[in-house]
């Protein structure tokens, strides 16, 4: 039997997450089984097992993926060499999770999960450790061109600020699932106005 090459490994792997990402969005995570994935994939029961072990794995894959891609926006924000300020950041993250193929309310029920299962938990702090690295990144390298923000020095002042960022984002996304009434460029607008800039 031929051996498959790395790069037709990864292709048929982003191809799994791809459709574990539109079963998901489709139904919801609890409503979703792997036969759904499976069928979405129009794979074998054998080929997606053979990258992902169950469900949990694979939905951590589709968050990992989602959030990872918001440091490449970060990144090409960046490209002029003028990074974006604090508020940019926030609106470039959010407006990118919102761009995918992929309905917040996923992550609402992520987080739940992760209250009472410790397997969820650890999918939750996977996947948002990849989103807090890409936040703590893009606000050091704004920190390092204003100084005048960072008295106390760039990695002070991002400790600082990083959890009410990520609060701040996780806040706009549970708000926007859960609140009819919710006005996204009024919570962006508040916070332009508190953060530095």
């Amino acid at each position: 039997m031929p051996k498959i090459s790395d790069a037709r490994r990864d292709a048929r792997r982003n191809e799994i997450v791809a459709a574990a990402q539109r079963a998901f969005t489709a139904k919801g995570y609890q409503h979703t089984s792997m036969a759904d994935v499976i069928a979405e994939a129009g794979l074998s029961t054998g080929a997606v097992y053979g990258h992902f072990e169950g469900k949990r794995e694979l939905f951590a894959a589709v968050a990992r993926y989602v959030l990872g891609r918001r440091n490449a926006d970060l990144v090409e924000a960046a490209a002029d060499g003028d990074p974006p300020a604090p508020p940019e950041v926030l609106e470039i993250v959010i407006k990118g999770v919102l761009s995918e193929d992929f309905d917040p309310r996923l992550l609402v029920q992520l987080w739940g999960e992760a209250t009472v299962d410790p397997e969820m938990r650890e999918v939750f702090n996977s996947g948002v450790g990849v989103l807090r690295a890409a936040f703590a990144a893009a606000l050091g390298r704004w920190f390092e061109a204003h100084p005048e923000h960072a008295p106390d020095g760039v990695d002070v002042a991002v400790a600082g600020l990083l959890p009410v960022f990520m609060g701040m984002g996780q806040g706009f996304i549970l708000q926007s699932v859960m609140f009819d009434d919710f006005d996204a460029e009024a919570y962006l607008d508040g916070a332009r106005r508190i953060l530095p800039h």
